[in-house]
Order: structure tokens, then C-alpha cells, then sequence
């Protein structure tokens, strides 16, 4: 059965091109031009994945956001004209899993749908007691991180960072969410804590700290895991 994917976007030349590849990839696509239509095809339809566009006609693409991730986890990428680091951010924070920026190509658009869809279907957090990245593996259970079968040495903050890291390999993760999350409410504008842990774990795990391969720089939003 074909993997249904939602098109929301009020431009019918995105739309067509949209269903049009994501035709001939294999899934199946449903293109829907206003946010409140949306969000009924979403709860009729449950999507395996969402594309949406910033700027519809009847409500903002953040807003429908905030009321599909009350009763949805699908994955939902963001395509916007909007490149303002601003609303990059607030779209992330809002529960979108990816933002890519119009223009785009389809090429580039279908790897990242590829990939969201791997992610939804592996990735459920804590549900796992062991997190493998080639020859990089982190066991919660035991609190143990092995490189190359060499077991290494990390400060609870460094284990901790390097979970969520990896439990959200591919997705984008802000600053501030992260500062939250292992530093807790209040410390969200203490970007140089993350900085100084993030350069740690990365002369622990990369191959070369100064090219990072595993922990990604999102230039002005956050860090990447690529697993």
C-alpha cells in the first residue's frame, strides 16, 4: 500500500508539481490548498507524512502546526519562501521535523521525505535502550557509550546531550529546545553551555573535531545528528 503524504499549499503550481513526484516515487500523494481542509484530510486521511507551506490563505502554516501536533506525531516538513532565521525557528519549535526553503528541488525534497519517514518509523525515543550510529553505539540502560568498541569517557551533561542528539538523528535541534531539555526552563538563551559540551563531544566521538561529520552545525538555529 502506497504511503499517503499531504500536500498543503495554496500555490496550484507547487501542488501539481508536488503530486506529480511524489507520484512517480511511489507514494500517495493528497493536495489540499487551505489549512482547515488540512486538517480534516489529515484526521480523515492520517498521512504517513505533511507537507506544508507557511503561507495559506485561511490561517498560518504555524498555527496549523500547534493544532495537528494535538493529536498527530506524523512527520511534517515545512516548505516556505520564508528563509528568515526567525521563522525557521519558530516553525521547529512548533513541531515541524524539517523546513526547506523555496526554491527547491524535488531531489533533495524526496531524500528528506525518505529520511523523515525512516525516522517516524525507528525512532521513538527512550522506547530503545540502545542507539547505534555506524561504530558509535549509546546504551541508556547501562549509561555506557562505546566507540569502535572502546568504551568512552563522558560527563552526565556530554551523556545526556549525545542521547537526544541521537535519539533525533536528522531533525533539526534548536538551540534553545536543547538548552531545555538537558539544562531545564531558564536556560535557554545560555547558548555558549551548549557550544563549550557540543566541542567536547565532538573531539570524543568525531574523527576529526574540527569537520564534524556527526554533530552538524545549523548555522544561527542548532545542531543536526547525522546517523
Amino acid at each position: 500500500m502506497k504511503e499517503a503524504i499531504l500536500i498543503i499549499d495554496d500555490d496550484s503550481a507547487i501542488r501539481k508539481l508536488l503530486e506529480v513526484a511524489l507520484s512517480a516515487a511511489g507514494y500517495h500523494p493528497i493536495a489540499i490548498a487551505s489549512g482547515k481542509e488540512g486538517l480534516n484530510r489529515a484526521a480523515i486521511e492520517a498521512p504517513a507524512l505533511v507537507l506544508l507551506d507557511l503561507g495559506l490563505p485561511d490561517m498560518d502554516g504555524k498555527e496549523f502546526l500547534i493544532r495537528f501536533r494535538e493529536w498527530s506525531q506524523s512527520p511534517v516538513i515545512v516548505l516556505s519562501a520564508r528563509s528568515g532565521e526567525a521563522e525557521k525557528i519558530a516553525a521547529l519549535e512548533g513541531g515541524c521535523d524539517d523546513y526547506l526553503t523555496k526554491p527547491f528541488g524535488t531531489g533533495e525534497l524526496l531524500a528528506r521525505i525518505k529520511a523523515a519517514l525512516r525516522r517516524s518509523g525507528s525512532n521513538s525515543g527512550d522506547s530503545y535502550s540502545s542507539l547505534i550510529s555506524g561504530n558509535l553505539s549509546l546504551d541508556i540502560a547501562s549509561h555506557t557509550v562505546m566507540l569502535e568498541n572502546e568504551e568512552l569517557k563522558l560527563t552526565p551533561k556530554e551523556f545526556d546531550l549525545l542521547k537526544i542528539l541521537m535519539q533525533n538523528s536528522g531533525k533539526v535541534l534548536t538551540h534553545a529546545w536543547l538548552l531545555k531539555e538537558i539544562w531545564g526552563i531558564g536556560y535557554q538563551n545560555e547558548t555558549h553551555y551548549l557550544r563549550v559540551f557540543i566541542n567536547q563531544l565532538r573531539q570524543k566521538i568525531e574523527t576529526d573535531s574540527s569537520r564534524p561529520k556527526r554533530i552538524v552545525t545549523e548555522t544561527g538555529i542548532g545542531y543536526r545528528f547525522v546517523g
